[in-house]
């Protein structure tokens, strides 16, 4: 059953009013300060494109911001309103890579992360699908290790050292150890940096 708000009933409906006005169509994404008020009222659901080569590298690029980084990524994006998840692997790879991917419509699994510590960005549904390059990433994003830039990319034979602590949840996946079979869902809870780890690692030995 809804709560009652704590301001008045039409006080609210002006400000969301505002904010409509100022969004416009969802479909073309939010604003950053609109998209994080929603993050911390409402999870998140986003697709992360795992992408290995016949030489059995993965495909992960370079993440600096004030959330997660500095570290590699398994590269992906929130599903925006009304959009698939075809779309929006599709809109991850021509965006972060320059690239047409083909794609398992499959998760290879689901995860949910909670982080406890914040409501910013604090409740993701993540789904993680199997990829396959159809065009070469663009070179003139490819990553440098003298002159790092946010979003470059790069393969690895492994998971490297210094992978986003979020995406600890992949290690596997990375290092090749889980290829294709779909594992069960699972939860992460995010409350503090060792908690994730220890889950993460707790759900990796399971998964092997």
């Amino acid at each position: 059953m809804p709560r009652q708000p704590s301001v008045p009933r039409e006080a609210m409906r002006q400000a969301i009013e505002t904010l409509r006005a100022a969004v416009g169509s969802a479909r073309n994404g939010l604003p950053e300060e609109v998209f994080l008020f929603v993050s911390s009222l409402t999870p998140m659901v986003n697709v992360d494109l795992l992408i290995r080569d016949d030489q059995g590298r993965t495909l992960l690029t370079w993440r600096h911001d004030r959330f997660y980084g500095p570290g590699w990524h398994i590269p992906g994006g929130i599903i925006r309103f009304k959009e698939s998840s075809a779309e929006r692997i599709a809109a991850v790879a021509a965006k972060e890579l320059g690239a047409e991917v083909g794609f398992d419509p499959r998760p290879l699994c689901q995860h949910e992360i909670v982080n406890h510590s914040r409501d910013v960005r604090g409740h993701f549904i993540s789904l993680l699908h199997a990829c396959r390059l159809l065009t070469p990433p663009d070179e003139a994003r490819r990553f440098d290790p003298s002159a790092p830039r946010d979003g470059d990319w790069a393969w690895h034979q492994g998971c490297p050292d210094d992978l986003i602590r979020v995406h600890e949840i992949y290690r596997a996946f990375i290092d090749g150890a889980e290829a294709g079979s779909p594992l069960p869902s699972a939860q992460v809870s995010l409350g503090k940096a060792e908690n994730h780890i220890r889950n993460a690692d707790t759900e990796n030995q399971a998964a092997r």
